[in-house]
């Protein structure tokens, strides 16, 4: 017996529709991060899930609505453990590591969700670009939300903070531009990680937001 046969569920006359789909989606974002999305195949969906093919377009939709569905669950799931991690009593620089701290655990406890967020559906683009946006312009807002945070409780004055949101724009693609690096070097420790893309950001965020910046020399 294969471990995809040993881990199936078996199959259930009735669930409540909740369960059903959590056990549709499950199975969905296994099946789409082994194969993409266009040979991930319906038949393999069901017969990882124990449900009939009827039964998934009746509660999601066809293959593209399914896909999408995932996109949105998993990036939903990805937010909330970010938002969970980010702790508003600490210094914003204690904020932002755990923060990173939580998306780096979520990235490698749910490999299988992060290659469906981010390798399968970017290569898709099409129907799947406006869940992807959503998902990104919530990063960008959460990370731009701190940084103002950060430069009001230092006194600056509003100038400081206009370019916030590019620099959390920044802060979110280097993130998801590692995390992908990551996967395939698993060996490297998950707060090793955090602590690169920390020291990358940070050390300059940390110089913004007390209004030290860069310019270059006059040639």
């Amino acid at each position: 017996m294969s471990v995809d046969e040993e881990r199936r569920p078996a199959r259930a006359k009735r669930l409540p529709r909740e369960v059903r789909e959590r056990q549709i989606l499950d199975a969905a974002v296994r099946v789409f991060s082994r194969h993409g999305y266009h040979n991930a195949s319906m038949d393999e969906v069901s017969d990882v899930a124990g449900v009939s093919k009827p039964m998934i377009y009746a509660y999601l939709g066809h293959k593209e609505d399914l896909f999408a569905a995932c996109i949105r669950r998993e990036a939903t799931l990805l937010m909330e453990a970010i938002a969970a991690g980010v702790r508003a009593e600490l210094p914003p620089d204690m904020q932002l590591w755990h923060g990173l701290r939580a998306f780096f655990q979520f990235v490698g406890a749910q490999k299988e969700s992060w290659r469906v967020l981010h390798r399968q559906a970017t290569s898709q683009g099409g129907p799947f670009s406006e869940e992807l946006l959503a998902m990104r312009s919530r990063a960008i807002n959460l990370v731009d939300a701190l940084l103002v945070r950060s430069a009001t409780t230092s006194g600056l004055d509003e100038t400081a903070t206009k370019s916030t949101e590019a620099l959390a724009a920044a802060l979110v693609g280097a993130g998801e531009s590692l995390a992908d690096w990551w996967l395939d070097h698993p060996d490297v420790p998950e707060k090793v990680v955090a602590s690169w893309l920390m020291n990358l950001v940070w050390m300059g965020f940390g110089d913004l937001v007390t209004g030290t910046v860069w310019t270059p020399t006059p040639e």
